[in-house]
């Protein structure tokens, strides 16, 4: 079927520009910032409002003591004059919306429908003032599965190859932490959520050297109410940008079925419409005609750029095809940077990888065997579970659960149920309801889950026991991946909370022989 479009709702647009003419209008004016939370967004603005004079209402839906550890760090900082904060937690007031210069949205807030934003007389976010404010050139990062790593990838490469670079957005590091730092010469690599992305809708302000879409998938079905919606607002990365800028886009098929439209491949249509130059990346040779990068037959990294074509990418230290292609986009970013070929390949093969994806942090050995736990808590949709699950050279102990999305949960059944597929040694699931809509497709394709467990102790505490009766395998190596294909809400705050939540509740259960 060919590529096809389909008309959406319009979204809300916001004046082009930013709220604050310059630096210095921010000081004396009130300013809401509406989720101060605990992943840094609110923190960050908190302290970039403060610092340039402004008075702040800091309010959240989450009570005092949930938002402790954001409060002691605020309170914390000496060089800040609190007596121009107030916090207002537990719940909003219409007041404080009504009355202010300015809001500072939080990215997970929907504008849609909501009576305190809508009295707003404007909104602004973390991201859109540092667009408004810093001059560095950006590389911005979307997509569905990968942004994390290959942002961190990017982010590693430009500092070993010399540059002063600095890394933000959705990866819980807000980029009004380091705007002071930033220059002409200081390249900045933001990952981008659609949620962040949607925030900057007519603001024209995201305008980067280099923007990367990875893999799209089906995520926050949830929020949006389509994938055609959900695509609109990844499309934005690419909006502003000029024919002297570069956009990177998937080579390969899309299966992603929405209101009786099959999507091809979205990266056809992305570059349809960019103005950019177009790059592609593929897991197989791209046609002669096309530049890019893909992966040979020996899983090396080919580049090429106006004809000429070199390696970029050899031997990695972490684990997964899918990681493969993360740093294989990195790489190409650090072609466009000016980097060599040849120092390329050497650096992203010294990458380590980042925390809570395919994280390798314990070992444990008994009945003589050795065990290896991976963290992949930011595995938050059913595709990157299938990917994590095929990510080593053995079966693997697989953890999965939590609460759904409105995801199709069946890529994490089929994937381990294809013939080619390396099929798990065992699966443990934690309970909620996204475990209540796989159990029944992971029976269908009779692949059996060894219990559902209401808590990661108890859960740990099943597998050690089982792994002191052999009952888990029987092999010289087990590899344990966490990687729950959901979320985890009512368990833990976030991803990184689970994903610490079960690194320390493994150290602990899995203390030493």
């Amino acid at each position: 079927m060919a590529d096809s479009v389909q008309v959406i709702p319009v979204a809300h647009i916001y004046p082009e520009g930013c709220a604050f003419g310059s630096i210095e209008d921010i000081k004396g004016k009130t300013v809401v910032v509406m989720g101060l939370g605990l992943n840094g967004g609110g923190e960050a603005s908190v302290r970039f409002l403060l610092k340039n004079g402004a008075n702040v209402i800091a309010t959240d839906m989450k009570t005092e003591e949930e938002l402790k550890p954001t409060i002691d760090s605020i309170a914390a900082d000496s060089s800040l004059d609190k007596s121009r904060l107030v916090y207002h937690l537990g719940g909003h007031s219409i007041e404080d919306f009504e009355n202010a210069d300015c809001v500072i949205k939080n990215p997970g807030v929907k504008y849609d429908g909501n009576k305190f934003l809508a009295a707003a007389k404007a909104i602004e976010t973390d991201i859109s003032l540092f667009l408004h404010f810093s001059k560095a050139p950006i590389i911005a990062v979307t997509g569905s599965k990968g942004k994390s790593s290959t942002v961190s990838a990017i982010h590693y490469g430009l500092r070993e190859a010399g540059f002063d670079a600095f890394l933000g957005g959705n990866i819980t590091v807000s980029p009004l932490s380091f705007i002071d730092k930033t220059s002409e010469k200081t390249p900045v690599v933001l990952e981008l959520s659609s949620w962040q992305l949607a925030d900057l809708r007519g603001r024209k302000l995201l305008r980067p050297k280099i923007s990367v879409i990875t893999k799209i998938v089906p995520d926050h079905q949830n929020f949006y109410h389509s994938m055609i919606a959900y695509v609109a607002d990844k499309k934005l990365i690419y909006a502003e940008q000029t024919k002297k800028d570069f956009a990177i886009f998937d080579f390969d098929d899309d299966a992603a079925a929405d209101g009786g439209t099959l999507i091809e491949n979205w990266g056809n249509i992305f570059a349809r419409e960019t103005k950019a130059r177009v790059l592609r990346y593929s897991r197989k040779a791209l046609p002669k005609n096309v530049d890019g990068v893909w992966l040979d037959k020996n899983g090396r990294g080919k580049c090429r750029i106006g004809g000429t074509e070199e390696t970029i990418l050899r031997d990695l230290v972490v684990p997964g095809k899918h990681i493969r292609t993360n740093c294989l986009n990195a790489a190409l970013v650090l072609r466009l940077m000016g980097v060599e070929a040849k120092k390329i390949a050497e650096i992203i093969g010294k990458w380590n990888g980042i925390e809570h994806r395919l994280e390798f942090f314990h070992e444990y050995k008994a009945n003589g065997r050795s065990f290896r736990f991976y963290n992949d808590s930011a595995a938050t949709v059913p595709e990157a579970t299938a990917a994590a699950s095929q990510s080593f050279d053995a079966p693997v102990i697989l953890i999965a659960g939590g609460t759904d999305k409105g995801l199709d949960l069946s890529p994490i059944p089929l994937a381990l149920s294809s013939p080619s597929a390396v099929r798990p040694e065992s699966i443990y699931l934690l309970e909620g309801s996204a475990t209540d809509k796989l159990l029944p497709l992971l029976s269908a394709e009779k692949i059996a889950v060894r219990g559902v467990y209401p808590s990661l102790d108890a859960l740990l505490s099943a597998l050690k026991s089982d792994i002191a009766g052999n009952a888990a395998c029987g092999t010289e190596r087990g590899i344990i991946v966490f990687s729950p294909g959901a979320t985890s809400f009512g368990m833990f705050r976030n991803e990184f909370d689970r994903g610490n939540s079960f690194k320390d509740a493994v150290r602990r259960i899995f203390a030493g022989e």
